[in-house]
C-alpha cells in the first residue's frame, strides 16, 4: 500500500479484540477518516440522508449516482415512512456508500465486510485483528459483562458476522488469505498493534 496515494485500509476484527480502537488510532496517525458501522449508518448527519434514501437513489441506476447524491443530498428530506430495505439492499447501499467515500478520500474502514468490498481496490491494505476467547471475555468483562454473558455475546456475534459474509461470498472471515496483516492481541496493547501496522505500511514502496 502506498500511503502517499489515495488508499483504503480495512480492519476486520473479532468482538473484544480491541480492533475498533486499533483502526481509529491508525486513521488518526495517518490523518484520514475512520468509518465503522455506527458512522456509516450515521451518514445522515453528513449528507442529510438515511441509508434507505441512499438506496432509493442508487436504485435509479444512473451512471453518475455518487456525484448526483452529493449534489442533491443537502436538499433531500428524510422519508420516515419509507420501507426499510432488506439485508441485501442494506449491504448494497453500504457498499455504494463506502466505494463513494473511497473515491473521495483515503480512509480506514472497520467491519462492514470492507475487505470483500475493496478486494479489487488498487491501493488497499486488509488487516485482521483477533484474540483468544479468554482475552476477549476479559475485555468484555471490564465493560461490565459477566463471564457467561460475554461468552454468549462472543459466540452470537461471531456466528452472525460469519453468516452475514457467507450471504454475499464464498469466503470465511477467518481465512487469513483475505488479509495482508493478521495480528493476535493476546500479548499486545492497541498501541503495540498500531505500531506493527504502521511499520508494515512504512515499509511499503
Amino acid at each position: 500500500m502506498d500511503k502517499n496515494a489515495k488508499f483504503v485500509i480495512t480492519i476486520n476484527r473479532e468482538l473484544g479484540s480491541g480492533g475498533r480502537t486499533v483502526g481509529s488510532k491508525i486513521a488518526e496517525q495517518l490523518g484520514v477518516k475512520y468509518y465503522d458501522k455506527a458512522i456509516i449508518q450515521g451518514l445522515t448527519e453528513k449528507y442529510g440522508l438515511t441509508v434507505e434514501e441512499i438506496e432509493r437513489l442508487k436504485a435509479q441506476e444512473k451512471p453518475s449516482w455518487w456525484s448526483e447524491l452529493q449534489d442533491r443530498c443537502k436538499s433531500l428530506l428524510t422519508a420516515s415512512s419509507m420501507e426499510k430495505p432488506s439485508t441485501a439492499a442494506m449491504f448494497e447501499a453500504e457498499r455504494r456508500i463506502l466505494e463513494g467515500l473511497a473515491r473521495e478520500e483515503s480512509c480506514v474502514v472497520a467491519g462492514r465486510s470492507a475487505f470483500l468490498i475493496f478486494r479489487d481496490h488498487p491501493n488497499r491494505l486488509n488487516v485482521f485483528i483477533q484474540a483468544s476467547t479468554e482475552h476477549r471475555i476479559e475485555r468484555l468483562m471490564k465493560k461490565g459483562m459477566t463471564y457467561a454473558a460475554a461468552l454468549d455475546t462472543i459466540d452470537e456475534v461471531d456466528e452472525g458476522r460469519e453468516t452475514y459474509l457467507k450471504k454475499y461470498s464464498d469466503r470465511s472471515r477467518y481465512d487469513t488469505r483475505n488479509y495482508d496483516v493478521v495480528i493476535s492481541m493476546d500479548h499486545m496493547t492497541e498501541d503495540d498493534a498500531v505500531a506493527v501496522i504502521m511499520e508494515y505500511i512504512n515499509r511499503q514502496k
